[in-house]
């Protein structure tokens, strides 16, 4: 692989069978072990194993991941995931990692969160001494994933090909704008309008309507927590009061809120907190407590739903 002139590097790889996987990630961490450089890999199961099992007694240098759990919400992977790894290791040190957040088998409800997230690595990790690697599959994903591919990576790796390109499609921020899709009201879900006074009431509404869509112990506690941190947030920073709602769909209890305030900032949930950070975590305990998110803001507002599952 050539070597790139920023610091940061984000090549999407394709390829169409488990040789040329193989082919395009094996040598991308030998390089990294070759080099004295830390290296994970997070990718679906079936493909950690065939990486794991290439590798062989040099697996136990690599930091390996299940990207079906690790990042089974596309909002926890920069926070959780790639910026936990990455900052955790010595100063001074280029971190590669790999990393496959879309694969065949995303729902059409997490779908836009994964666009979202690949636009967002880049922005994320911009100026840092960094290298991520993403392979998506060129013959099980549909057209529109793999062009959006080409939109989220400033370089990308044909399949069949050892060297990077250009791509010519580079647009994070449009694919990222593209993909903040509304999320229209659910007709028959629970609704409760709250304000600064009745934020704990809000969280107990929250709670009693989970418990009879089928949460029990952890999972409602969850529950708890993320109605907590969005409702605190809308009443702080959007505006003062928001409406919650709350239904189950798929097998998931979802949580929504709805207020009038501006999301600005397209990275706010996705940075870790440092440790003397006082406040700015709500968003952030989202993504990691849910089994996705997903966020709209407009002119007229923001909405943020959480999916949990049982």
């Amino acid at each position: 692989m050539t070597a790139a002139a920023e610091p940061f590097v984000h090549p999407a790889l394709f390829y169409r069978d488990e040789e040329e996987y193989l082919a395009g990630t094996v040598p991308f961490v030998r390089a990294a072990l070759a080099a004295g450089e830390p290296v994970a890999v997070a990718v679906p199961g079936e493909n950690l194993r065939l990486i794991e099992a290439e590798l062989g007694p040099d697996a136990g240098a690599v930091r390996l991941l299940d990207m079906r759990e690790a990042g089974r919400n596309p909002g926890r992977i920069i926070p959780g995931v790639l910026r936990a790894f990455a900052d955790a290791q010595p100063a001074g040190r280029r971190v590669r990692i790999v990393g496959e957040p879309v694969w065949p088998g995303r729902t059409p409800a997490e779908y836009p969160a994964c666009v979202q997230h690949e636009a967002l690595i880049n922005a994320a990790f911009q100026g840092r001494e960094v290298s991520i690697l993403c392979p998506y599959d060129a013959a099980r994903l549909d057209e529109r994933s793999l062009a959006d591919a080409h939109a989220t990576h400033p370089v990308v790796i044909p399949a069949g090909a050892s060297a990077t390109r250009a791509s010519a499609a580079y647009a994070p921020e449009r694919v990222h704008a593209r993909y903040n899709e509304p999320l229209p009201p659910v007709p028959g879900a629970l609704s409760f309008a709250f304000t600064a006074p009745t934020l704990s009431r809000a969280r107990h509404v929250a709670t009693a309507e989970g418990a009879r869509l089928g949460l029990t112990g952890r999972r409602l506690e969850d529950l708890a927590l993320v109605t907590a941190e969005l409702t605190t947030n809308s009443v702080v920073h959007g505006g003062g009061s928001g409406e919650l709602r709350v239904w189950a769909a798929g097998g998931r209890v979802l949580c929504e809120v709805r207020d009038g305030g501006r999301m600005d900032d397209p990275l706010a949930g996705r940075r870790p907190a440092a440790r003397d950070q006082r406040g700015g975590r709500g968003l952030l305990m989202v993504n990691l407590l849910a089994d996705l998110v997903r966020l709209h803001a407009d002119e007229h507002g923001t909405t943020v739903r959480a999916w949990l599952a049982p």
